[in-house]
């Protein structure tokens, strides 16, 4: 079973990060981490963690500012939007060709 929120210190040693970058990354609107009552420390999610691996590749390995990675964070998720679209779009055509065909 995969766990479902990792703390701040977690993330920080999985990704070789400074605190501040993920402070910026909130500022930004970018990563919006969850606090529990039980536990007053931020919690990332796994959507979190991909985000954030995204993010640190913008960033450090294409240059991208923080600005920019959210643009491309939107676009990102706006494709995945679409292509869900599309793939209901083509399943109910799917079914309607089947069903006319069972018709006939």
């Amino acid at each position: 079973m995969q766990k479902q929120f990792w703390t701040i210190r977690e993330v920080i040693e999985s990704f070789s990060l400074k605190e501040s970058f993920l402070d910026d990354l909130e500022k930004e609107d970018i990563l919006c981490p969850v606090s529990r009552a039980e536990s007053p420390e931020k919690l990332f999610s796994a959507d979190d963690l991909e985000k954030l691996r995204l993010c640190k590749i913008l960033v450090e390995d294409m240059q991208v500012n923080l600005p920019g990675v959210e643009i491309i964070l939107r676009l990102r998720q706006n494709m995945f939007e679409m292509r869900r679209q599309f793939d209901d779009i083509l399943e109910d055509m799917s079914r309607r060709i089947q069903d006319m065909l069972k018709n006939e």
